[in-house]
């Protein structure tokens, strides 16, 4: 046998992860708001993001804008006096006779000069105050809003297509809100310095205020541009920046942490974060060159008008046409217009860029409340001795096939209720049906006879409790872990009344502060509890409310036997005062239930008790055959 016969065979390379998806939505969400949107149109929103501030300010801290607009007219006032005073002490500062006697002539208006400085820097300062006073809690509102029309949303707005796009989008516009105050204060202060400054410089000599406005406005127009650039390339990274920070919070969350390094997860993952962070790049530095054309072009044209307005100037005062004296206000007027006509393009720039994120986060905003929930003003009032579906049709947006399909079901109170079912089968929309958090397409859901549909859907939630099969570990203590959502009482005994009953006390107990213990491993001085213990403390949490309607969608799937044991104890115990469901995957726990229901495809297919369904034969006999053949 040869060398090369002994040579092991070639390992082929693995093929390359591959590239994160390209996400592309079609429909009124998938075009640029901008696109077809001309330049003028676009420096008309500025008026409307200008009111659209201000009404936001005012209803956050009326006595901080009142001082703001204050502060805004002594700037203009000083900015005048300023001027005029400079004028009047340049005749006796450029006339005949000694330096003295000119020094002692122009003292008079040199003082006014430094008192009108004096008072502009004062009231610039009183103004950075009453941003400082208004920033913070207008940024606090806008993002309480946000989170409140999430929050408040239909359920059903989470399954449409490119709804956390959109929320997305609307966050740039609370980030906005940390400068949008700041922004529209000097812009307003610099429109304010412009007129008047330009008015004086009208006065001098009509000829340089139109010379001035084209000298600067290439520089406007060339801001604004860029602006409407950058929200290109914003809207067009919105997906992959959403998909991006979802990513991180998973990969870093120390909660999953165990399973990424287990499973040689990392690679993979800083692959994809530098995969999507390299596709927004490109993007960004595609729309370089055209910003860097933008920039060019507006600051050639913008310098010839500048050159032209100061040899308009020096032509006038070499020529005699203009004293000396006027044509050296008319370079300090020149200057203090120049300079507030750079202040009114940039922060004009920055309040439209804003408007462009404000406008994202109020659409969002808008929509949101189109879809909270406007079901009627009925009130559910308990006891609740009956739930009812009744054809139910449920379809998810841009799916082919209904979640649920023609469905009718009695429950009444006392009665437990399982459901079982494969996974899709339409378990977990059912509930959401039972509980008012979607409404069905087609029949009816009713709670004690009243359509859910007419129901202020509050006092339906009220009576609900619903422990889902995913349930959130909130960053709290102990006790409002248990009470969030409905505190009922400042003593501590129904909270533990709630923790017996799932045999959590000894845990607490254990615990260093008790129930002031924060549930939180990440947040300093906050402790972690396993994951059958945190199931335990969403069950209790459900239990709290003593509910009419009860829901238990894999109550016990992390806990050990004994839990699980004590756990369907306490269900049978607690019943006969409300309507409850268990949705499981253990069949054997359905032997609790008076009632099971079997759901395929959207459908119930099989329903009955368990005696009767172990002989029946069908898919619920099925299932149990397999979860007991190990």
């Amino acid at each position: 046998m040869t060398s090369a016969d002994t040579r092991s065979p070639q390992i082929p390379a693995p093929p390359p992860p591959p590239p994160p998806a390209e996400i592309t939505y079609s429909g009124q969400y998938s075009v640029n708001p901008l696109a077809e949107v001309s330049f003028r149109q676009m420096c008309a929103q500025i008026p409307a993001v200008l009111g659209r501030i201000a009404l936001l300010s005012w209803r956050t801290d009326r006595r901080a804008v009142r001082l703001l607009v204050g502060c805004q007219a002594v700037t203009g006032v000083s900015a005048a006096v300023l001027l005029a005073a400079t004028a009047r002490a340049m005749r006796p500062v450029l006339g005949d006779g000694s330096a003295g006697e000119r020094l002692r002539d122009a003292l008079p208006a040199l003082l006014v000069v430094a008192l009108a400085a004096a008072l502009g820097r004062a009231a610039g300062a009183v103004a950075s105050y009453a941003e400082r006073r208004i920033t913070p809690r207008l940024t606090t509102e806008v993002d309480a809003a946000l989170v409140e029309a999430v929050c408040r949303v239909e359920a059903a707005a989470y399954a449409e297509s490119g709804f956390s796009d959109r929320r997305e989008a609307a966050e740039m516009g609370v980030i906005r809100s940390h400068v949008m105050v700041t922004d529209a204060q000097r812009f307003v202060a610099a429109l304010i310095r412009m007129v008047t400054a330009g008015g004086v410089l009208s006065v001098l000599n009509p000829l340089m205020l139109p010379l001035l406005l084209l000298a600067v406005l290439p520089a406007g127009v060339g801001a604004v541009l860029t602006a409407r650039v950058d929200y290109e390339i914003h809207y067009a990274n919105v997906a992959d920046r959403n998909v991006r920070g979802m990513m991180r919070w998973w990969a870093t969350e120390s909660k999953y942490g165990d399973e990424v390094r287990a499973n040689s997860m990392t690679d993979y993952l800083v692959y994809w974060q530098r995969a999507l962070s390299d596709r927004c790049d490109r993007r960004t530095l595609a729309a370089a060159p055209r910003t860097l054309r933008i920039a060019l072009l507006s600051a050639l044209a913008g310098g010839v008008f500048l050159v032209a307005t100061w040899g308009a100037l020096a032509w006038l005062a070499v020529s005699g046409r203009v004293d000396l004296a006027v044509a050296a206000t008319a370079v300090i007027a020149v200057q203090t217009t120049l300079a507030a006509l750079s202040q009114v393009v940039v922060n004009g720039a920055a309040v439209f860029h804003t408007s462009l994120y404000l406008g994202d986060m109020q659409a969002f905003l808008d929509e949101a409340a189109a879809r909270a929930p406007k079901r009627g003003l009925r009130r559910l009032t308990a006891p609740v001795a009956e739930i009812r579906l009744e054809e139910v049709v449920y379809q998810y947006p841009g799916k082919d096939k209904p979640a649920i399909d023609g469905v009718s079901l009695a429950l009444e109170r006392g009665q437990i209720l399982a459901i079982v079912g494969a996974n899709g089968s339409g378990k977990s929309t059912l509930t959401r049906l039972l509980t008012g958090i979607y409404l069905p397409d087609k029949g009816k859901a009713t709670w004690n006879g009243t359509d859910l549909a007419e129901v202020d859907p509050g006092t339906v939630w009220a009576n609900t409790g619903l422990v889902p099969q995913i349930f959130a570990q909130w960053p709290l203590r102990v006790r409002e872990n248990i009470t969030l959502g409905q505190p009922r009482t400042h003593d501590d005994a129904p909270v533990w009344e709630a923790i017996d009953a799932v045999g959590l006390r000894e845990a607490v107990e254990d615990l260093p502060a008790g129930l002031d213990t924060l549930l939180a491993r990440d947040v300093f001085g906050g402790l972690e509890i396993s994951g059958g213990q945190w199931q335990r403390v969403a069950c209790s949490r459900a239990l709290y409310r003593r509910p009419a309607l009860l829901i238990l969608d894999e109550p016990t799937s992390q806990m050990d036997p004994r839990g699980e044991h004590l756990m369907f104890e306490q269900i049978k115990a607690i019943a006969a005062d409300r309507i409850t469901i268990v949705v499981t995957h253990r069949l054997e726990n359905t032997k609790i239930a008076d009632h099971i229901v079997v759901m395929e495809h959207g459908r119930i297919t099989e329903q009955g008790r368990y005696e009767d369904l172990v002989h029946a034969g069908g898919t619920f006999a099925e299932l149990l055959e397999l979860s007991q053949d190990r």
